[in-house]
Parts: structure tokens; sequence; C-alpha cells
């Protein structure tokens, strides 16, 4: 699939392009990667962890300048689009950075994907996007319709999302800010002690990633199974883990954070198809390139919805998914 073409992944030099970048070196053969970021410095870093790969180019550009982003999707085949605001708190305090990136970003990715005829668009989206009531959940959630309408708008260009929850030890995630705190020997702060979050490595949230675009059509929003866990439970196998005295305290939960994550709220069931055991689809109101029809023989979803408490991993299941991430 990848074979022999030119990929640009904006937002490329975080943890999510890292590993796409490995995983596309080991799995196939293509022409070249563009790494599209504004940050200097893990371009620098990503170029040396990658032994200076000739197939690897870093451009500087931000997704909020449509120029540039033109200029640097000419003859790209595949984009996968990450770029984002992405910390609930910040996008909190700077509502229009949120929309200039999360939105007005987005729409500059459709744009320059449809000038430049790229054949596949990858929006990669959150479960905040779902039933959201934060600005970067907002911003999402309008992004992923951008981006699915856009199938309206071009056809020789298609467009799909891929919505997740959270991904261990991304970028200013909770477990290497758990494991400093425990390995320093202070407390461990929880906002609230009933919270729950979907938890999956970065190599199996990369891998599911290939296999939606293997078989989307354009237009659908594949939702990554994926399980949950209760903080509390994370923290405290950390504890142990690392042979921490650290205790627990609660905060609060903060501006425009819930209790439970959704990956599909209860309006999004009744266009909500079982793929497989890795993915639900959930079709477009609009039945854009007649995705609706080439899904009918599937099992249609049957829950309220889907949220981070349905089902909880146990401390032990936790445990070895952070061996499985290399986190313990």
């Amino acid at each position: 699939m990848f074979n022999d073409q030119r990929i640009l992944i904006t937002g490329g030099s975080g943890s999510w392009g890292n590993e796409l970048a490995k995983q596309l070196f080991e799995k196939y053969d293509p022409k070249e990667i563009i790494i599209y970021s504004r940050s200097e410095l893990p371009q620098v870093e990503m170029q040396r962890r990658f032994n200076n790969n000739q197939k690897l180019k870093f451009l500087i550009g931000d997704v909020r300048n449509l120029h540039t982003l033109t200029e640097s999707m000419k003859n790209v085949d595949y984009v996968f689009h990450l770029a984002a605001l992405k910390h609930v708190p910040i996008c909190e305090s700077n509502p229009w950075q949120s929309v200039d990136t999360n939105i007005i970003g987005t729409e500059n990715v459709i744009r320059a994907a449809i000038l430049n005829k790229v054949k596949l668009v990858i929006d990669v989206s959150t479960d905040k996007a779902c039933a959201p009531i934060n600005m970067y959940g907002v911003c999402k959630s309008v992004g992923e319709k951008l981006v699915i309408h856009a199938n309206e708008r071009r056809k020789n260009t298609r467009f799909v999302c891929i919505r997740a929850g959270n991904v261990m030890g991304t970028r200013g995630s909770i477990i290497p800010f758990f494991k400093d705190l425990i390995k320093a020997g202070k407390d461990v702060p929880i906002t609230d002690y009933g919270m729950t979050r979907y938890f999956m490595t970065l190599e199996e949230a990369i891998g599911l990633l290939f296999k939606a675009i293997e078989h989307c059509y354009g237009g659908e929003i594949f939702v990554m199974k994926m399980p949950a866990c209760k903080i509390t439970d994370l923290a405290e196998v950390m504890i142990e883990e690392f042979n921490g005295q650290s205790n627990l305290y609660e905060v609060g939960i903060r501006p425009g954070e819930k209790l439970h994550e959704v990956l599909i709220s209860e309006y999004e069931t009744k266009d909500t198809i079982i793929f497989d055991d890795s993915y639900y689809v959930i079709l477009p109101s609009l039945n854009v390139n007649d995705v609706r029809e080439k899904y009918q023989q599937f099992e249609k979803f049957s829950g309220h919805s889907y949220s981070s408490n349905d089902k909880l991993m146990s401390k032990i299941e936790i445990r070895a998914k952070l061996e499985a991430g290399g986190f313990i």
C-alpha cells in the first residue's frame, strides 16, 4: 500500500509521528516520508533517532499556514494529519489558538490535499471529540466533520478519520508524569478517584491505524476498541512496581475534563457497525462514496454508547499493558 509512495505527516515529530515513521519503514518501502512540524529541536532529535535516513525529509511548517502546507504536499500520495493542540487545560485557556490549529489547520490540510490530488488523508482524532465539553474536544469534533464532508468536495481524494483514546507514554501523558513523581518519592495527584481513561500502547495504535487505512472507502470514522482502567489503579500499580512510598491525593476535575471518556456517543450508535475485533465504524450521515451501502452486511452496534467506564482492566492487566509498552 505504501510501497514507493510519498507520505506527509503533519505534527510528525511527536510520539505518534516517530512510531508511525518507524513502522512505515519496517513494514513498507516508501519513496519518502515528509515530517511537517513547527518545532526545530524535535525534528533534529528525530533525524538522529533514524540515523539520518535519506528517505526521511523534514520541513518546518505550521498547519495554520495554507501556502506552506500546499507547497509541502506537492506530489504526495498519503497524508497523516496528526498536528493538533492537545492539552485540555491549555486549549481552555487559549480557545482561539485551539480553533486556529484544530479547525482552521484541519481545513488547510483538506484544501492542500485537494489542490495536490492526494490519494488519501487520514485524520487521527480523539475520544475528546465525542460528545465534547471542552475546547479541544469541540474543535476536534468540528475537524472530524470537515474531514468527512471533504469527501463530497473532490472525488479523487479520499478522507477518513481514526478516533482513539489515550496512547501510553506520549508527550505530556500521565504515565511518565506519575513515574517521575514516584521515583522522586512524591505523592501522586489524582483529579478524581472515580476517573477512568482508555489506554493503548503506541505500537498497538499505529498497527491498528494501518488496518483501518487498508479497508477504508473514505467517509468513515474508525473507532479503535481500546482497554480502559481507573486512574487510581494505574497509579497504584506503578507505585508497587517502583517500590514507591507515594500516596494518592485528590485535586478535583480540571476545567473541561470528563470523569469518563466516550468513543461512541449515544447519538452515534444508530450509525455504527461492528467492523471486527479491533474496530467499530461510524458511518457518515451524508452517504459519501456510497459508504453506507458498502457496510450493509456488517452487524450493527447494539450498546447505548462506548465509554471508558464500560469494562475496566484489572491491576494484573494494567501491569501487563505497562510491560508491553516498556514503561515498567
